[in-house]
């Protein structure tokens, strides 16, 4: 009798990845944690309300709120590219066949310094939160530390360990870790609100529309300012587009999950905002110095008992953005070794686990690397604080840079098709424009405020955050031209032809790298 086997479960993607491996809940949960609303809430909710009260004072749930437009935007130029062609290297892959091959370059190199200049404010993070998980509060207060700089090292590490094993086990993980954090988040947001509206705390403010009104805020540098944050708070959801060839359905699952996961991170930002800001009013958000808004608030809330819940779901915020950053920096690395834009080392698979593992350890080891020598440099200007203030500043600006970059791209790669519908014509052109411009003035302006901004410290008088965030673009651009004189081929790339190029609602795009320059 001859014996049969069964049909593999899963596939494999072009680049070697395990293709059809999640849902789209599983991809969801993913774009959503990669976002850490704890964390975010925790570590930034004051810089928003700072910049806030540098106008009208209660606008920072308006802030977030506003924030929210790109975003959603930009989330749709990622679902409709992504139904063209769903590669793992997303912006880096769009931007290549919508503008060249330089600017492809750029956009994939702003997608990983972006994931790496981030890691160490949630290693940071992470083991100080762990300390105080076990009440060691004088430990976790030196953040700039040892001991919170080895657990933090150690969290990056593993992280990189799960990302390697496989995207399964990524997936539950992640959900493990974000039901905890959101539940948490209900609970915090729910008792604060009770003690405004119903019970009548004196101590509490009671919460206005008018929290909700952008159009109060005034001033362009504090609207920029707290945008910058806000794009920060937001960043993560394309998470779930980069895991687009381990997803089943590939062209489709991808951009749903990044657009529902805006829409439960705007509901999840403004209402915990809210809530924050009635425990004691905009001033004090604003003015806590304590970096943990979250842990400033916690016993006033929840009392000094459950407060620890709070501690619970910061930490596993910063866990789970940990990972989930490593995700798509990995994935950005492989497909530009994949389509010759880096060395081919970026693009070997793990034969068992069906993951790029070369790309996963490279970039979790040189984010232990990179932490380590922020926070040396960082205790050397004179506080730890340097660390998460001036990473958060400068995340935010690359974020902004290439997310813009996506929405031109959209806009660019589909404009033959922009007058076929009014769809189209607005969810393909309009709305990607109006997201990429919005988030090229905060880069612009943001980009220009911080020149002199150096409350997080200067490096040869110029403020952390601008060396950081564009030192670290424009290291990007000797490094093109170095790989360019190596290896060509991908430098020798032609955009799509428009005859070729998709609509957006339909249709699949020729393989990348179809259309080459031949040398005279």
């Amino acid at each position: 009798m001859t014996e049969t086997t069964s049909p593999p479960e899963h596939g494999v993607s072009d680049k070697g990845l395990k293709s059809g491996a999640i849902g789209l809940l599983s991809t969801t949960v993913i774009g959503v944690a990669s976002t850490a609303p704890g964390y975010s809430i925790a570590a930034s909710l004051t810089a928003i309300a700072a910049a806030a009260s540098a106008d009208v004072g209660n606008q920072a749930p308006a802030i977030l709120l506003i924030a929210f437009v790109p975003m959603l935007f930009i989330a749709a130029a990622y679902k409709y590219l992504n139904r063209a062609d769903p590669d793992c290297g997303t912006t880096f892959t769009w931007v290549t066949r919508a503008v060249g091959p330089k600017s492809g370059w750029i956009a994939g190199w702003a997608i990983i310094v972006a994931d790496l200049v981030f890691m160490p404010s949630a290693g940071q993070i992470a083991g100080s939160y762990t300390f105080q998980l076990f009440g060691a509060d004088g430990i976790a207060q030196n953040t700039g530390g040892f001991w919170v700089t080895f657990v933090g090292a150690i969290f990056i590490l593993l992280m990189t360990w799960i990302c390697v094993v496989g995207i399964e086990l990524n997936a539950r993980t992640q959900f493990v870790l974000l039901v905890a954090e959101l539940v948490i988040l209900v609970i915090f947001s729910g008792l604060a609100l009770y003690q405004a509206i119903v019970s009548k705390d004196p101590h509490t403010v009671t919460p206005a529309w008018s929290w909700l009104n952008p159009f109060a805020i005034k001033n362009s540098s504090a609207l920029a300012g707290g945008m910058v944050v806000a794009v920060f708070f937001y960043w993560g959801w394309d998470t779930a587009v980069a895991v687009n060839e381990e997803t089943k359905d590939s062209r489709r699952t991808p951009g749903i999950a990044a657009v529902v996961s805006t829409l439960v991170l705007v509901l999840t930002y403004v209402v915990v905002a809210v809530a924050a800001q009635s425990v004691r009013g905009a001033g004090f958000v604003a003015n806590d110095s304590s970096g943990d808004i979250l842990g400033a608030l916690g016993k006033t809330v929840m009392g000094s008992g459950w407060s620890k819940l709070l501690v619970l779901a910061v930490l596993s915020s910063a866990i789970a953005t940990t990972q989930t950053t490593i995700l798509p920096a990995a994935r950005s690395g492989l497909a530009m070794g994949a389509h010759k834009a880096l060395p081919d080392w970026f693009a070997k698979i793990d034969p068992r686990h069906l993951t790029p593992a070369n790309a996963t350890w490279f970039f979790g080891g040189l984010s232990v690397i990179w932490y380590l020598g922020l926070t040396l440099l960082s205790n050397q200007l004179g506080g730890s604080g340097n660390v998460l203030g001036a990473s958060i500043a400068a995340v935010g600006l690359m974020i902004a840079f290439y997310y813009g970059a996506t929405g031109y791209a959209c806009v660019i790669y589909f404009w033959r098709h922009l007058t076929k519908s009014w769809k189209s014509f607005l969810y393909v052109g309009v709305g990607p424009f109006l997201g990429a411009v919005i988030l090229t003035w905060v880069f612009v302006k943001s980009t220009w405020d911080f020149r002199n901004d150096q409350g997080n410290g200067a490096l040869f008088g110029v403020s952390l955050e601008f060396v950081t965030g564009i030192g670290m673009l424009v290291i990007g651009i000797p490094l093109m031209l170095w790989w360019r004189s190596r290896q060509r081929d991908f430098f020798d790339l032609r955009r799509d032809p428009p005859e070729l190029r998709p609509g957006p609602f339909e249709g699949e795009a020729p393989p990348l790298g179809g259309v080459r320059v031949t040398e005279d």
